[in-house]
């Protein structure tokens, strides 16, 4: 298994940028967010663009350039120590072909984190970058300001992530029983299909644990989806799933049924309900990293801290 390099962990004092690559952020989460992450010890720069809104689609943060801009910014500062998405929504696709790659790639390594939406930036992130990220909650997010424990689980992750290796939650159980190993890949379900046909767009780790999850999706849509990413061979060399929320998706168990249905027969374990997501008590999961996927036990065992 090749994992993506790890950045290092945080430590008070540390600058960290907030930047919004996809949909507007609500300026009194944001405000809320920027608080509580200077509570951390944390000094927080927020992007030049981050509180703008585009001159003529609402459902984006800016302009593409613009949030690029920002984005890239923020990761070759050599003085900043991490790189936070303030929300997802819509609109990190866009951003992909304005950043320069060559550029960024030849900044250090450091903390990526964000989720949903920002699905199609960890995907880029691990495969022209060689960077292990974070999929987590987001400061201009309810998810990260109204809840505390969503919030704890990403502060462990940043400042103690030994302390956070084991990962589960209450719902989580077997659909398929087993154990397996791999490098974790993945995100947002649909994120995860937009992105298949692009000229560009990466490969599955040659032994992957694979991480889906998503929000608002019927069951009907959840099959089409994994069944894209089955005739794409996205699942031909996992070695494990782990699924996560599916927060307003239909009743659970129809969803339950569609997802066993297409994931079922793969001949590898899969656990349900991990934690991870569109829910509440959010999980934060390192994606590029080794770890172990226990299906009958409810866990995802990360083998080395996901930050150095």
């Amino acid at each position: 298994m090749r994992e993506c390099r790890r950045p290092h962990r945080l430590r008070p004092g540390d600058a960290v940028a907030v930047v919004a690559p996809a949909g507007p952020v609500p300026e009194d989460l944001l405000d809320a967010g920027v608080d509580q992450l200077r509570s951390w010890g944390l000094r927080v720069e927020v992007g030049e663009h981050v509180r703008q809104r585009h001159p003529r689609l609402e459902y984006l943060a800016g302009a593409d350039a613009d949030r690029a801009a920002d984005l890239q910014r923020a990761w070759c500062d050599p003085d900043v120590a991490a790189v936070l998405c303030a929300r997802g929504g819509y609109g990190s696709l866009r951003v992909l072909d304005h950043l320069d790659w060559t550029r960024m790639a030849a900044a250090r390594p450091k903390v990526f984190a964000g989720s949903s939406d920002i699905t199609a930036l960890h995907d880029a992130f691990t495969a022209r970058l060689d960077v292990a990220t974070l999929f987590a909650p987001m400061p201009g997010t309810e998810a990260f300001v109204r809840d505390p424990a969503a919030r704890e689980h990403l502060r462990r992750t940043l400042f103690e992530p030994e302390s956070v290796a084991v990962l589960s939650a209450p719902a989580a159980d077997a659909l398929v029983p087993g154990r397996a190993r791999g490098v974790t890949y993945g995100g947002n379900l649909s994120i995860v299909v937009a992105s298949l046909s692009a000229r560009d767009a990466p490969e599955p780790p040659q032994q992957g644990i694979a991480l889906l999850e998503d929000v608002t999706e019927k069951p009907y849509r959840l099959d089409q989806f994994v069944t894209q990413l089955r005739r794409a061979g996205w699942f031909d060399r996992a070695a494990g799933v782990a699924l996560g929320s599916w927060t307003d998706c239909g009743p659970p168990e129809a969803v339950r049924a569609a997802l066993h249905d297409r994931l079922g027969d793969l001949g590898i374990p899969v656990l349900w309900e991990l934690g991870f997501g569109h829910c509440e008590a959010q999980r934060t999961v390192p994606l590029g990293v080794a770890a172990e996927l226990d299906a009958d036990a409810g866990t995802l065992t990360v083998s080395r801290p996901a930050l150095r």
